[in-house]
């Protein structure tokens, strides 16, 4: 059982869909829309021939297609799901999954469901919705939000994690997947990045650990991301903390050299005096040009890494 999907793949039991089978759709609806049999596979634990029966179904019901990408070579037939029900029975109607990509989008899509298939016990936040609404549970203003503005003909049209790639959330950490689709320069990336850094901070002052995955293909894109998401995670100087804590990160020093008691019972003893320390320490840290994140990592895509672009 996939917990994050809370229960939501028993809403396709109408088309016939249960079990492993109705949380693989529910999973590839609300994480990228498409799939690749080698993906179905690893997820079903199925044989060839029982994926390409599955496909195929799926095809005969109508509610998905399967093409070859004349952009790219070497990842055989990718299959869409589009039928609007069933993205409806999910709770996703207008998630632009659904619809068809360019390739650069179509490879963000299936390098994210990668990731996802390897990590799907994580608490991901499948949908725009319930991105914003779990950061805005925080408390961060929703103007910390990464967003995307599109002007119609009619009215203006705001999008949260406009990028849609995976982003998973718990007491403890806040984990966000980046997937590089084969670009030749950092720039995506480090733009996706600079969009991310309001809501990295404001995560940061709650004390959750703010980590960052990069997913990608090549040994070339894999040490090009590395390099600019280590760079994220490393100390950006001393800088300087607020004067307030420094006085009263002294002073606490002064009283527990100089076993100064009136002072520590103050803070209500010498070990609530330790915490305080350690958390003014902490906050200290922050103001004074801590990385935008903890943790930064690359992870290879093994299903994904003989693909090239025509």
């Amino acid at each position: 059982m996939i917990a994050h999907l809370k229960g939501r793949e028993k809403a396709l039991e109408p088309f016939g869909w249960t079990g492993e089978k109705a949380e693989w759709i529910a999973l590839v609806c609300l994480h990228s829309g498409v799939f690749t049999r080698a993906q179905c596979a690893r997820f079903m634990d199925a044989h060839p021939e029982q994926v390409r029966r599955a496909v195929h179904g799926l095809i005969a019901e109508r509610v998905a297609s399967e093409e070859t990408e004349p952009g790219i070579a070497g990842i055989g037939r990718v299959c869409r799901i589009f039928s609007r029900p069933v993205y409806r029975a999910l709770g996703a109607e207008h998630i632009r999954h659904r619809r068809g990509a360019s390739t650069e989008v179509l490879m963000r899509r299936l390098l994210s469901l990668d990731y996802v298939i390897e990590h799907a016990d994580l608490p991901w936040l499948p949908t725009e919705q319930e991105k914003v609404a779990a950061f805005e549970a925080l408390g961060i203003e929703r103007s910390l939000l990464p967003v995307r503005v599109y002007r119609g003909a009619a009215r203006e049209t705001r999008r949260h994690f406009p990028v849609k790639l995976p982003v998973a959330l718990d007491s403890a950490r806040a984990l966000f997947v980046y997937a590089e689709p084969g670009h030749d320069t950092a720039t995506a990336l480090r733009s996706w990045g600079k969009a991310h850094r309001g809501l990295w901070r404001a995560l940061a002052k709650l004390d959750l650990s703010v980590e960052v995955v990069a997913v990608a293909r090549t040994g070339r894109e894999l040490e090009r991301a590395r390099r600019v998401i280590g760079g994220w995670a490393e100390p950006a100087g001393p800088g300087e903390s607020c004067p307030a804590i420094r006085e009263e990160l002294a002073r606490i020093e002064r009283a527990i050299v100089q076993g100064a008691v009136h002072i520590l019972d103050e803070f209500g003893g010498l070990q609530a005096a330790l915490k305080r320390s350690v958390a003014l320490e902490n906050q200290a840290r922050r103001q004074g040009g801590r990385g935008s994140i903890d943790r930064g990592v690359a992870w290879r895509t093994e299903r994904l890494a003989r693909v090239r672009y025509r």
